[in-house]
């Protein structure tokens, strides 16, 4: 009997490049049992030479449109980051009749295999296709970027400082040199279109999430969540309400008790609601150059199926056709309805707790508990710290604003949202 070899291309040689290659290398007969084919690596191309990797006797080119002109080349992997010249590479290569896999979230290209680019290795794109495919998801909420999960595991863990484990967070390669979209939820908020377009088979613009940084986050709001019974885990939330979608990515305070509450480290998380299935949380690693060529991996492996079975390349969004795929309404981030942690510095004299409950009052919110810090000979003013109800984002920055313009109140009020699913 015949075997079929499945010819791979790798453009970019960085940590994720490096991970595939060592992966193809060490796979041997388990990929071709899973595959009914060989996996070949015949061509990598990478603007700097590496000639510290074993490319395993693979063509190299420093030009990346070598790879997708290569008719050697059945599938091509797109591992250069970026939006610019990776989306001119894809689409060379498409219109060469390849197929194509990228852990490139920015991206966000229908035509793309990504299961690479959605919460490291876990396998949550296919899950959600196959799996739940004969579910109604209500919702899909994560912890999708591993930096940002990182950085509140120590912070919780030590009382360091955002900025500390930032910088560790780099030195062990899990952050960027340059981690603005693992800070600022740019990451997350591309995974969370990528789940939520799947999970409701819709398309849904790049910039639809509502976002908030995991740099927003001190070591004082961890420990006084802990106090409260919570943890507090950066989250991508995708969900509906009544007959709109709310897409927002920022710090939540979770109850301790819940299964996500204690994913740690640089761990991802994502937990679904679906009409068969009730809750179910899928859990696996998120951050450095192995997950992530695991995932990548995934998908190639999908794909050598799938032309090792004769099927053509196509372009489709994650299972659904782009025809079939609805344009949902995106709920107003202001409309938005959670809990809500507020905390504050103010002084402690009589009078002060009224005027606080009065501001939050008059514009619709109700308190659902509060702790005053004792006063401290070194500190003017006193930490105090809010769990309201149930409140519209409207609402509570008005709310914020007129404490904030209390002679009584000192610096900004911190706020975070509360889901306890």
């Amino acid at each position: 009997m015949t075997t079929q070899t499945i010819k791979v291309g790798i453009c970019g040689l960085g940590t994720v490049g490096e991970g595939e290659i060592a992966l193809l290398s060490e796979g041997g007969d388990v990929l071709s049992n899973r595959v009914g084919g060989t996996i070949e690596l015949v061509h990598v191309a990478t603007r700097t030479p590496k000639p510290e990797v074993d490319t395993l006797g693979a063509r190299d080119s420093r030009d990346v449109f070598d790879v997708a002109r290569d008719p050697n080349v059945d599938v091509l992997i797109e591992l250069i980051g970026g939006t610019t010249v990776a989306k001119e590479l894809v689409v060379e290569a498409l219109n060469q009749g390849k197929h194509v896999v990228t852990a490139n979230k920015a991206l966000l290209a229908d035509a793309l295999r990504f299961e690479a680019a959605v919460a490291g290795g876990i396998p949550v794109i296919e899950a959600v296709k196959t799996s739940l495919a004969g579910n109604h998801v209500s919702s899909v909420a994560g912890i999708i970027n591993g930096t940002g999960n990182f950085i509140l595991t120590e912070m919780a863990a030590k009382g360091r400082e955002f900025s500390d484990v930032l910088a560790e967070a780099q030195a062990l390669g899990y952050a960027e040199a340059d981690p603005t979209f693992d800070v600022d939820g740019t990451d997350a908020a591309q995974k969370l279109v990528l789940l939520a377009s799947l999970a409701f088979g819709a398309r849904i613009d790049p910039d639809a999430p509502f976002k908030q940084g995991v740099d927003s986050v001190a070591p004082a709001d961890i420990e006084y969540a802990r106090e409260l019974g919570y943890r507090i885990k950066h989250l991508g939330i995708a969900k509906h309400a009544s007959d709109a979608l709310q897409l927002r990515v920022h710090p939540t305070l979770i109850p301790e008790a819940k299964a996500i509450a204690q994913v740690d480290g640089v761990l991802n998380a994502v937990m679904i609601n679906a009409s068969g299935v009730g809750e179910l949380l899928l859990v696996g690693p998120g951050a450095g150059s192995r997950p992530t060529a695991s995932a990548v991996m995934a998908d190639v492996v999908s794909l050598a199926r799938s032309i090792a079975s004769n099927e053509q390349p196509s372009i489709h969004s994650m299972g659904v056709g782009v025809s079939t795929m609805s344009q949902p309404v995106i709920c107003d981030i202001n409309e938005v309805a959670s809990a809500w942690y507020l905390r504050l510095d103010a002084e402690d004299k009589p009078g002060v707790m009224a005027s606080l409950t009065q501001c939050l009052s008059q514009c619709g919110i109700g308190i659902e508990s509060l702790i005053q810090k004792p006063e401290s000979a070194a500190l003017a003013k006193v930490p105090v710290i809010l769990m309201t109800d149930e409140a519209p984002t409207r609402a509570v920055e008005q709310a914020i604003a007129n404490i904030e313009a209390l002679p009584s109140v000192g610096g900004p009020v911190a706020c975070l949202r509360v889901e306890n699913f």
